[in-house]
């Protein structure tokens, strides 16, 4: 079973969600309660644990560390304060918060098109992928609340009203002209919510099988018809050539003669070969003289023993 396009897209989406505390402010965390923990224990006093904890919990969720290719978007009261990161950077708890992480790496969306029909109603799949990028995280965090997501729409949206308006033969031949349409209307789309697209590339299209068959029995008469035009226009030449050396030995009936004999005499040669000739042109063309040389390119060879092989008699 095919994948929907929300499955095929959940891999490759950014997490916007908040996190936990970090590991350094959790062993932060944990040293200062277990000092608070063995002073406490030392002097029996259970304030010194209390007093331990406040400042611990403090640098719990205070202390946030953003990963190389992450920012982190910083709300104070509610409002948009600031973008941290990446690395260590502090927030005061309770009064700001961070709703979101931001990946400025390039991000991956694959998006198709299933029987969207195209401009003369032919009903094609079509698999694209979407390389895009981040460029401006307050944007990405405050324009639209899940820019992966419409990202996504946007692109398979813009793929179907592209295939509607070509038609079909253009585009199985032009892949590279739907790729840059595509991306320029999605990257101008995604423009207002700090987002580029960096490239668009058609994987695949498929088509009916019912009409693949027949694109192919065409494609396959196509080629008989050019191979028949080719075979008629040699013919053509052939015959051209031919009505040349016509008009040439029509004034010229020596030419004419030794032509036939130079062919006779090149059949005759092979062994075994045999022509027939008609009488008439035995007379018109005095092929006794061509037969005396025949009969000299027909002497039997002399042997080993000193008789002769005979051929054709």
């Amino acid at each position: 079973m095919q994948r929907s396009i929300g499955d095929a897209m959940k891999p490759t989406l950014p997490t916007l969600k908040g996190r936990g505390p970090s590991g350094p402010a959790m062993f932060i965390f944990l040293v200062i309660v277990a000092i608070g923990a063995a002073i406490t224990a030392l002097n029996d006093n259970p304030v010194y644990l209390l007093v331990s904890i406040v400042p611990a919990l403090f640098i719990l969720f205070a202390l946030q560390i953003a990963r190389q290719w992450e920012k982190a978007v910083v709300l104070r009261m509610g409002k948009f304060h600031r973008l941290a990161g990446p690395g260590m950077f502090w927030i005061v708890p309770i009064i700001d918060t961070i709703p979101s992480w931001i990946d400025h790496r390039v991000m991956v969306t694959p998006f198709r098109a299933e029987r969207t029909l195209t401009k003369d109603t032919v009903p094609v799949d079509v698999d694209a992928v979407l390389f895009w990028i981040v460029w401006d995280a307050e944007k990405a965090a405050l324009e639209v609340s899940d820019y992966g997501q419409a990202i996504s729409w946007a692109s398979q949206t813009a793929l179907r009203d592209i295939i509607g308006k070509m038609m079909l033969a253009d585009i199985l031949v032009g892949r590279d002209k739907i790729d840059a349409e595509l991306q320029r209307i999605i990257d101008q789309r995604t423009t207002p919510w700090g987002i580029t697209v960096q490239s668009v590339e058609i994987r695949d299209i498929i088509i009916p099988a019912d009409l693949e068959n027949a694109m192919s029995r065409q494609a396959q008469a196509e080629r008989e018809r050019q191979a028949r035009v080719i075979l008629g226009e040699s013919e053509r030449q052939i015959a051209e050539s031919f009505l040349e050396a016509a008009k040439a030995y029509e004034g010229h009936p020596t030419a004419m003669h030794l032509r036939a004999m130079n062919m006779l005499f090149e059949g005759l040669k092979e062994r075994g070969a045999l022509v027939i000739v008609p009488s008439s042109a035995v007379e018109t063309m005095n092929l006794g003289a061509i037969t005396g040389l025949t009969a000299l390119a027909q002497q039997p060879e002399v042997g080993a023993g000193g008789q002769g092989t005979g051929v054709g008699k």
